[in-house]
């Protein structure tokens, strides 16, 4: 069956000229951003996606946001917003994707994680590309050959599920604390993580200090951050924190 997109819902371009947010009262200007669904017709399923990005997107390198795990309940494609916002501040196209839908089986929290929770990476990755496809047809001028991914826990194992399968479709994969999926061990695309303060990764998912050097690998550890402040609940200091480190990587 042909893939084809559906808007199911979607609102205007929005221009947003200093922007409080409820996370440090955080401005943002001169950005525009919508809510859209897509409609995958070969899986029978609605991605819903929020595109934050400026003004002017001619030449954009992308970024694709990949959230944590919400329980099904949805939005929470919305709550890094911080994040997304302050990216396309920078010049980033960004695509925010919500993996979880209410009909989905919930993540798997018993037995080997790395094997229970598979499945739901796999969907992740799937998603990924789909969306991919169908803005590469809508938004022809941005960067294609500049495509980033970035996740949060459990959309960061999903990231780097997908940089592990579909390594030449992207630069660069950028986790936030995700715990469960191996970083790949390649020069390319470039791998980056911020880690959190509380918790730690399984065995084997971050890079050992040789293989940091051989393959190019940057690990940055946050001190007073924890696993749970990385969305739209982190301070005016911990969101500078975090957003400078993500820019470093996405430009370096």
């Amino acid at each position: 069956m042909t893939r084809r997109l559906f808007c199911i819902l979607a609102s205007p371009f929005v221009l947003m000229h200093a922007l409080k947010l409820s996370a440090g009262h955080l401005e943002y200007s001169g950005i525009q951003e919508y809510e859209t669904t897509l409609f995958d017709a070969a899986r029978q399923r609605q991605i819903p996606v929020a595109v934050y990005s400026p003004q002017d997107e001619g030449g954009c390198g992308v970024v694709i946001f990949s959230h944590g795990y919400g329980v099904n309940k949805g939005g929470d494609f919305k709550k890094y917003s911080h994040i997304t916002r302050r990216l396309a501040q920078a010049g980033y196209f960004v695509i925010s994707v919500q993996h979880e839908l209410p009909t989905d089986d919930l993540l798997s929290m018993k037995g080997d994680l790395f094997k229970t929770r598979l499945p739901n990476w796999e969907r992740g990755v799937e998603n990924i590309l789909f969306v991919m496809g169908e803005f590469k047809k809508s938004k022809p001028n941005t960067d294609w050959k500049n495509v980033s991914l970035m996740g949060h826990s459990n959309g960061g194992d999903m990231s780097m599920l997908f940089a592990q399968k579909h390594p030449e479709m992207i630069a660069r994969a950028i986790s936030l604390d995700n715990r469960r999926m191996p970083l790949p061990r390649m020069k390319a695309p470039k791998i980056r993580t911020l880690r959190g303060c509380d918790y730690p990764a399984d065995e084997g998912v971050l890079p050992s200090d040789e293989d940091q050097k051989e393959f190019g690998i940057k690990v940055a550890f946050l001190k007073n951050i924890k696993h749970s402040e990385m969305d739209d609940k982190a301070s005016e200091e911990q969101s500078e924190v975090i957003n400078g480190l993500l820019l470093k990587f996405l430009r370096d």
